[in-house]
């Protein structure tokens, strides 16, 4: 395993753009978060966010972009791209900051990272996935990097 990544989402802040041509477009903001694995660990920087789509079949596509900053201070720029299918219910639980069991959804996510850092360079050159849990503070994503 690559590592787990915690953000924490301010779920009042949901911006709701409506309906589009490509389904219901709503964005989430990052207020924060932290990150830690066997070669890196470190803080999710506030401002980025989810700027997902929820389809008419209900499927969640998912767009989360943020920056992450290692304990020695370095930048890291990731994008996870995937789909996220549960029920309102459960879309309703989470969102009011209660527990739902990770059997009730089904969360998987690709995972992009870019950095300058030459110590991290070798993230530039993986293909990583992950999951995702919903938790009462936002999205745990566990996230592997592929052999």
């Amino acid at each position: 395993m690559l590592g787990t990544l915690s953000l924490y989402v301010d779920w009042r802040q949901v911006l709701d753009v409506g309906a589009t041509p490509h389904g219901t477009r709503q964005i989430t903001y990052i207020k924060g978060g932290k990150f830690e694995g066997p070669k890196l660990d470190g803080t999710v920087l506030p401002g980025g966010g989810d700027w997902f789509i929820r389809r008419a079949d209900q499927m969640v596509e998912v767009d989360v972009r943020c920056v992450l900053r290692t304990s020695d201070s370095q930048l890291i720029y990731c994008r996870f791209s995937g789909v996220n299918e549960m029920t309102t219910d459960v879309a309703i639980k989470s969102m009011t900051g209660q527990s739902v069991d990770s059997s009730q959804y089904y969360f998987r996510v690709t995972v992009a990272v870019e950095t300058g850092a030459k110590k991290y360079a070798w993230l530039n050159r993986i293909v990583a996935v992950g999951t995702g849990d919903l938790t009462p503070a936002g999205v745990e994503y566990k996230v592997y990097m592929v052999l």
